[in-house]
């Protein structure tokens, strides 16, 4: 079911808290020079829409937040940014709304890297305001580890952004969006566990870089790597992952 497809009184009779509702966040800042501005939240749209599919008679959706923090990718033109604190706020005000309608289970299934620490910040709120309702968080990647490393060619340092999964998703779903001739290899050459950059690998040292530090492009991995067909690999995995653990939380 889908909520902006709903009048208010729909609403009302669907008893949401008989539902999972999902809110996908996404965001809108730069993918490199191949990739539209959107295509985080083209994904994660995409991800949570056929997740419904699957799922519709447990599954509330929402309509995608496309703005995130992206204060790290502020050099490159056109990203549109809202700061930590702000975003933080958004969420647990647009969750007060969510919770005002009568949901008890709320899946924030997120397709941008940089809204993690504001969201594990936002559900510590959450928490403490609503604490009968269950909030829970993913990044579509986490839940899709087995597919990811299943699918991808490149190794460790190839999946960062506008990389070889980012771009072959949109080859799959935007085809006519993705610019393949100016896809190029770009990001961080550090080799050392504490500096390397790959979505599937998990540095034990926290810093903060800004993203032009890490690329001239606004790349990070293989991009050149990229496929339709490995898209649809990908999408379907994700899916399938995202889709099991909307089961899962339903018994929660």
């Amino acid at each position: 079911m889908i909520l902006e497809n709903l009048s208010w009184t729909d609403v009302k009779k669907t008893k949401a808290a008989n539902k999972i509702v999902i809110f996908p966040l996404g965001s809108f800042e730069q993918h490199g020079p191949h990739l539209p501005l959107t295509t985080d939240s083209d994904i994660v749209t995409a991800i949570a829409r056929a997740v419904e599919r699957k799922r519709s008679g447990k599954i509330l959706l929402l309509p995608t937040l496309w703005a995130g923090h992206s204060t790290h990718h502020l050099a490159f033109p056109g990203t549109l940014s809202v700061a930590q604190m702000p975003y933080i706020q958004l969420i647990v005000e647009l969750c007060n709304s969510i919770a005002s309608m009568g949901a008890k289970k709320v899946f924030l299934l997120n397709g941008h890297g940089g809204n993690d620490v504001p969201l594990r910040a936002a559900l510590r709120e959450l928490k403490s305001r609503f604490p009968k309702v269950r909030f829970v968080f993913a990044s579509y990647w986490s839940l899709a580890m087995k597919t990811i490393k299943e699918v991808r060619e490149s190794a460790l340092g190839g999946i960062g952004h506008a990389c070889e999964m980012e771009t072959s998703l949109m080859l799959h779903l935007h085809p006519g969006r993705v610019k393949m001739a100016l896809a190029k290899r770009d990001g961080s050459k550090h080799t050392d566990p504490y500096r390397k950059i790959d979505i599937q690998h998990s540095r034990p040292v926290y810093f903060v870089s800004e993203f032009h530090e890490m690329s001239k492009t606004g790349t990070i991995g293989h991009p050149d790597l990229a496929t339709a067909a490995k898209g649809r690999k990908f999408f379907n995995g994700i899916v399938t992952e995202v889709a099991a653990f909307v089961d899962a939380f339903a018994k929660w």
